[in-house]
């Protein structure tokens, strides 16, 4: 006979959020019920340098190196978002933000980069797009040449990260096996300015994108969340 307090153990895991949630296969349909615009078109959900992030016929860009944020912190959610980079783009997607104003070591960034340019081309693996910065490469480039528009599907629920790109899951990251602020799961050195273990950040946190970083600009359309 089986152990009760074993099958009540196992049926608790089972309906679990981390155990539940499928790896997904490519982009969801983000309209429909619990779909919405992160930002509205007036960025009054937002916040931001003045001045700097404005909606030009639904494209979302930048004139400087800020970030914009949504007003309100997320936890478990999917997020949809077409991007588009310039010759040199290196940008990013910013979740599970606890301090806004110092950002880089209290957040984890998806990477946005024009893995074109020889700049980030010849950087490290986890300097490209559709990594975890700084922590976790891609599993494959798959991001279109500067000009062209992209699309990323970004899962987060609990410590689970899923990235989709072009319709390829690139980035599966499970955040409780990264313990250590100096070096990775995989052996790679961890850099210096990311001072925090991410297996110590807070989960709930704002959502953010980078601005026109290294000098080239990024541009976003279509971005849309759906809490889980």
């Amino acid at each position: 006979m089986q152990n009760p307090l074993r099958l009540l153990g196992l049926a608790l895991l089972l309906a679990s959020p981390v155990f539940a949630q499928t790896p997904p296969k490519g982009h969801p349909s983000p309209v429909g019920a619990g779909w919405r615009p992160l930002f509205t078109d007036d960025l009054s959900n937002a916040r931001y340098p003045k001045g700097v992030w404005s909606f030009e016929e639904g494209i979302l860009t930048a004139t400087e190196d800020k970030a914009i944020w949504t007003a309100q912190p997320y936890e478990n959610f999917v997020l949809d978002l077409l991007f588009k980079t310039a010759d040199g783009t290196n940008s990013g997607v910013i979740v599970h933000a606890s301090d806004t104003a110092n950002w880089i070591p209290n957040s984890v960034e998806i990477q946005i980069a024009d893995d074109y340019a020889k700049q980030w081309a010849e950087s490290p693996a986890s300097w490209r797009c559709g990594a975890f910065f700084g922590h976790q490469p891609a599993t494959k480039s798959l991001v279109k040449r500067p000009g062209e528009w992209n699309r990323y599907t970004i899962t987060c629920q609990d410590k689970l990260i899923y990235i989709v790109l072009n319709n390829e899951l690139v980035n599966t990251i499970d955040l409780s096996t990264f313990t250590s602020a100096k070096t990775n799961p995989d052996g790679s050195t961890v850099p210096e300015w990311l001072s925090k273990p991410p297996a110590e950040l807070p989960l709930k946190g704002h959502i953010g994108l980078q601005g026109k970083h290294a000098g080239a600009p990024i541009y976003f359309r279509n971005i849309r969340i759906k809490e889980l």
